[in-house]
């Protein structure tokens, strides 16, 4: 009994747990073939309805609840709605598979924008149960089993679709079947005691008030992938049975027999305290204008990659119909994960000054991203759509990781988290305002070409802004003399 409350109380068992979870909620052989599925004999919907109705409705539910439920993951202490996105993901499924109609769909979409908002939880977690030494091995081991995922489910479908091995509607219960180990791996996970803002322990105000400086711990937790939500402290907490501190790194769980250093937590602070703290750090933050401008890109592009990413499938079933070709779009989603992430891995080995030539690279690879889409609009070649978004991919995983770690290495580990949110929040605004004024068929309700034409020339626009500025920063630092090296 000992041992087995020793093993529960090591980082290992809620990070395996959480990596359990991770993997099989990310299996999903359908996603790549969702639009062929919609627009087949199964749900008979249109490619309009689909695209101009049905995925707009994913963007507004996203936004509406993305701030509500990033306070509630923090007060809740995570588990609840690491459980919740599970529920919601099982729901999501479900539904695809059983209703039909758009007002039907549309629910879905709205079920699937809340589970969405969630994952936030999945990494924010590992803050509370893993210690701070131990913690860029967690998520790194949190990220990879996600990808891991999300490439056995784009293998998986590819193979099970080309071999007609199962229909549709069989993968669909196949996927249900992998949601549920998902949901009981959540259930099994240990409580954390405390959480980010509202459970925390003295210390978070006092660190915050003070002037900011590069922490190792910020970096280290985004070494290995160059993102991560949530940063945290380091704190030592005693395990009952003799276990030793620093070989059990479960410092934060509601485990039978373990306690927390120096007594309780202290308890929740007031939602307007914490707020007033979180709207204090955010002004600090981003009076760096450094800083704004690795924020400015960060939502720029991430709200373009999105909607490239959401309509992409519409892109190519309108250039090759399913039913008159053997599809790949799961090959092609394993294959640009993988290379993504092969990029964003690489560019750790690189010794670039990315404080000087940084906007220069994002503006130059923004570029090559825009050229990519604009080769996948007109071109009117399946294989050449392929290749353009595997490139498109790869080249916003590059970039991405880049602004990451630059953002990360001023910043202590709450106010990462909160520059992380507060950017995606930005990102799913502005893509809320593109939805609405090109997507949806309340406003233009443009067809998939000239939206594609629209982000294309989006990030045309972001290349130029970004490469002018970034030589006129070069400019400015050849100017006043500073050093300055190209390897």
């Amino acid at each position: 009994m000992q041992a087995l409350m020793r093993w529960r109380a090591d980082w290992r068992y809620p990070t395996t747990l959480l990596c359990v979870s991770g993997f099989f909620s990310t299996v999903k052989p359908l996603e790549p073939f969702l639009i062929p599925y919609l627009t087949g004999p199964d749900k008979n919907l249109t490619t309009e309805q689909v695209n101009n109705e049905v995925f707009p409705v994913w963007t507004y539910s996203y936004l509406s609840v993305l701030v509500p439920v990033f306070l509630l993951t923090d007060w809740l202490r995570y588990k609840p709605v690491v459980v919740f996105q599970c529920a919601s993901l099982f729901a999501t499924t479900a539904m695809i598979r059983w209703v039909e109609g758009v007002p039907a769909m549309q629910a879905m979409e709205f079920v699937y924008g809340v589970a969405t908002a969630c994952e936030v939880a999945y990494f924010s977690y590992i803050y509370s149960v893993v210690d701070l030494k131990r913690y860029r091995m967690a998520t790194s081991y949190a990220r990879s089993v996600q990808l891991l995922g999300y490439t056995v489910g784009s293998v998986l479908g590819q193979l099970l679709v080309s071999f007609d091995l199962m229909s549709y509607n069989n993968i669909l219960i196949f996927t249900l079947v992998l949601i549920t180990v998902a949901i009981c791996a959540s259930c099994l996970l240990p409580m954390p005691q405390r959480s980010m803002f509202f459970h925390r322990k003295d210390g978070w105000k006092a660190a915050t008030d003070g002037n900011e400086t590069p922490t190792d711990e910020t970096r280290d937790a985004i070494g290995d992938t160059g993102a991560s939500p949530v940063r945290r402290e380091a704190t030592g907490n005693n395990v009952e049975g003799g276990a030793d501190v620093e070989e059990s790194a479960g410092n934060g769980l509601d485990v039978k027999g373990s306690k927390i250093e120096n007594g309780e937590s202290v308890s929740a602070d007031t939602c307007g305290k914490v707020l007033l703290q979180l709207w204090k750090d955010f002004r600090r933050c981003y009076s760096s204008r450094e800083l704004l401008y690795w924020s400015l890109w960060w939502a720029l592009a991430t709200c373009g990659y999105n909607q490239t990413v959401n309509y992409v499938q519409v892109l190519w079933e309108h250039v090759q119909p399913s039913q008159n070709f053997t599809i790949y779009n799961g090959g092609v989603e394993a294959v640009s994960n993988l290379l993504g992430a092969a990029t964003a891995y690489g560019i750790g080995f690189t010794e670039v000054r990315w404080e000087q030539w940084g906007e220069l690279a994002l503006g130059g690879f923004s570029g090559l991203g825009s050229a990519a889409l604009f080769l996948m609009t007109f071109v009117g070649n399946i294989w050449m759509c392929y290749t353009g978004y595997v490139i498109f991919k790869s080249l916003y995983m590059l970039l991405i990781t880049i602004a990451m770690y630059q953002i990360a290495a001023d910043l202590t580990m709450e106010r990462y988290a909160l520059v992380f949110g507060a950017n995606n929040f930005g990102a799913l605004a502005l893509q809320t305002v593109l939805t609405s004024i090109v997507v949806d068929s309340r406003g233009l309700g443009l067809g998939i070409i000239p939206q594609f034409i629209v982000y294309a020339s989006y990030f045309s626009v972001i290349a130029v802004v970004f490469s002018l500025r970034g030589i006129f920063t070069v400019w400015k630092l050849r100017r006043s003399g500073d050093s300055y090296q190209l390897t």
